[in-house]
């Protein structure tokens, strides 16, 4: 092990407190400190401020979490228990704001909208739309 994992306090030592972690006292899932640590290893500026990593988490949260939602939608509506890569295809190209977003992204496995253009239909004839009108005339 190499030994940087989380060190917890003992309760019965004197002088440790319980550490609350930066993510945790924002009320994030998303790792505050990590997301820190990446700006300042980023080269984005000279200076980051902490208050820009707690932003940034929360924003990147919100996107999981709006994604993550619309993409089980879309399994529950093919009767599947598990989100597949083609249920977060569904979920972003039918949602205009992600579409946006991810204009420029190929979802690996996600295949296509089903979508038929309007003249590859087979166009109704007279001789269809006759026998219809009849009906309705002799009622």
């Amino acid at each position: 092990m190499s030994g940087h994992g989380k060190k917890h306090p003992v309760a019965g030592k004197p002088g440790t407190a319980l550490k609350k972690t930066k993510s945790a006292r924002a009320g994030l899932q998303f790792p505050v400190g990590r997301v820190h640590r990446l700006l300042r290893m980023g080269n984005y500026a000279d200076r980051i401020s902490p208050g820009a990593a707690i932003y940034l988490a929360a924003v990147l949260e919100y996107l999981s979490a709006e994604m993550l939602e619309l993409a089980g939608n879309a399994a529950q509506e093919n009767k599947k228990t598990r989100i597949l890569p083609r249920h977060i295809q569904l979920a972003v190209r039918n949602d205009d704001e992600l579409n946006k977003l991810f204009s420029c992204v190929t979802i690996a496995q996600g295949g296509v909208l089903p979508n038929i253009l309007s003249h590859l239909l087979p166009k109704k004839t007279v001789r269809d739309a006759a026998p219809s009108q009849q009906q309705h005339g002799s009622q």
